[in-house]
C-alpha cells in the first residue's frame, strides 16, 4: 500500500534514526518511491530541522558523521542531490552543429540539479575565451565548462594559462592537453575521435575495400581523426591515397573534388572518409557531375552525423555522443562544486573519452557489423 506523505515522513525518520545516515537512492528504493519524491521529502524534513542533508544523503541530526562511508561511484553525480542556485558558465566556439547538442546536454544536466547554465561564445577567436570567462565569473559563475578555441584541439604557446588562473573549477569539453602541459591536470570529457575513424576504416574493410582515402577539415579534431585513420589502415594492411587536400583548403571544394575524381579513376581508390557530414553532402553531387557515383564508384563515410541522414544519398556516418558529452561534463563539474561546498576532499581528476558509433545508411552500398569486425 502506498504511504500517505505524513506516514512516509515518519518512516524516513524511523529509518534514518536507526541507521544514522542513508543515501537518498537507498531510502527511495526501500520506500518504493522515486528519488525525486524522496529528495523532496528529505528537503521538507531538513527544513523542519528533523534531519540533515549531506552529500546526497539523509543524516540523523544527532549523528555528526559526514554521510554513508562509501564514496559515490562514477556516474552517480546526478544522484547526489540538489545544487540549487549553482551557476555554471559554459564557453563554446559556436552553438551550431555538434556544439548545439553538447550545450543542450549540459543545460539539462545542470537544470536537473537545480542549477542554471549561462553561455559564453568565443567565435573561434582564441583571445575571446578568457574575456568570456572573466565576464561569466564576474556574473556569478561558480565553475566553467570550456571548449577553448585551440585550433589543433590542444593548447599552444601558453594558451592554457588563463584556464589555470581563472580561480574556479573547470572541465574541458571536447578538448585535451598533452602530458606535461598544466591543463592536463584539468578534468575533461571528449569524444574519442581516433576510435571513430578506426571504426569507419573497419567498416570499409569489412565491405572489401582495399584502397581508401580521407578528406578532412583543418581544425581541432583533424589530428585525432587522422591518427585513428592511419593507425587503422596500418593495422588492417589497407592501402591509402595520402594526397588529399584539406576540405575547403583553397576557399572552395574544387581541390577535394579533383582529388577524389583522380583517386577513383587513376589510383584505384574505392572508398573515402569525409569530415564533416556537411562537407560530404556538398561533395556528393559534385562527384556525380564528374561521373563518380556514390556508392557504386566510391563508398563514402561521413564523420559527424548532424545532417548525414538527410542527404540525397543518405550517408553512413560516425556519430559522436554529443549530448552525453555535455551531460557528463556538467555532472563532473557539479560534483567538483559539491566537493567544494561541503569541504570534501576532491576525488581524482578524470579524463573521460566517449566512443562514437557507426550509423549505416546507403552511401557505402552494403551492410557490415557496426564494430567493423
Amino acid at each position: 500500500m502506498r504511504l500517505h506523505v505524513d506516514q512516509r515522513h515518519e518512516r524516513v525518520l524511523e529509518l534514518v534514526r536507526e541507521r544514522g545516515s542513508l543515501r537518498v537512492a537507498e531510502l527511495a528504493a526501500e520506500l518504493g518511491v522515486s528519488a525525486v519524491t524522496l529528495r523532496r521529502d528529505a528537503e521538507t524534513l531538513a527544513a523542519q530541522g528533523r534531519v540533515r542533508r549531506l552529500h546526497g544523503a539523509v543524516v540523523w541530526p544527532g549523528d555528526r558523521t559526514a554521510a554513508p562511508a562509501s564514496a559515490p561511484a562514477a556516474g552517480d553525480e546526478a544522484r547526489q542531490g540538489s545544487l540549487d542556485g549553482a551557476v555554471i558558465g559554459m564557453i563554446v566556439p559556436t552553438t551550431v552543429n555538434l556544439f548545439a547538442d553538447i550545450v543542450r546536454g549540459a543545460r539539462d544536466a545542470v537544470g536537473a540539479r537545480g542549477g542554471r547554465l549561462v553561455l559564453g561564445l568565443s567565435g573561434y577567436v582564441g583571445t575571446e575565451d578568457s574575456v568570456q570567462a572573466e565576464h561569466l565569473i564576474a556574473g556569478g559563475a561558480q565553475g566553467l565548462l570550456v571548449a577553448p578555441s585551440w585550433f589543433v584541439g590542444v593548447p599552444r604557446d601558453g594558451q592554457e594559462k588563463w584556464l589555470m588562473e581563472c580561480g574556479v573549477p573547470t572541465v574541458l569539453v571536447e578538448r585535451s592537453a598533452p602530458p606535461g602541459n598544466p591543463a592536463a591536470d584539468l578534468d575533461r570529457v571528449r569524444t574519442d575521435r581516433a576510435h571513430g575513424a578506426a571504426v569507419a576504416v573497419g567498416h570499409l574493410a569489412a565491405l572489401g575495400h582495399r584502397r581508401i582515402t580521407a578528406v578532412l577539415q583543418e581544425g581541432p579534431h583533424a589530428v585525432q581523426i587522422s591518427a585513428g585513420f592511419q593507425a587503422a589502415v596500418r593495422a588492417r594492411g589497407i592501402e591509402v591515397d595520402d594526397s588529399a587536400p584539406s576540405v575547403r583548403e583553397h576557399g572552395d571544394y574544387e581541390a577535394c573534388v579533383d582529388h577524389l575524381v583522380r583517386a577513383v579513376r587513376e589510383r584505384g581508390v574505392t572508398a573515402a572518409l569525409v569530415h564533416s557530414d556537411e562537407d560530404a553532402i556538398v561533395l556528393v553531387p559534385r562527384l556525380q557531375a564528374h561521373g563518380i557515383r556514390v556508392p557504386a564508384d566510391l563508398a563514402l563515410i561521413a564523420y559527424e552525423d548532424q545532417v548525414a541522414g538527410l542527404a540525397d544519398v543518405p550517408l553512413t556516418a560516425i556519430a559522436p555522443p554529443t549530448r552525453a558529452v555535455g551531460e557528463l561534463a556538467a555532472n563532473l563539474l557539479l560534483r567538483r562544486l559539491g566537493e567544494k561546498r561541503t569541504g570534501q576532499r576532491p576525488g581524482p581528476r578524470r579524463h573521460i573519452d566517449l566512443l562514437p558509433e557507426l550509423r549505416v545508411r546507403s552511401s557505402c552500398g552494403g551492410q557490415a557489423p557496426a564494430d567493423g569486425s
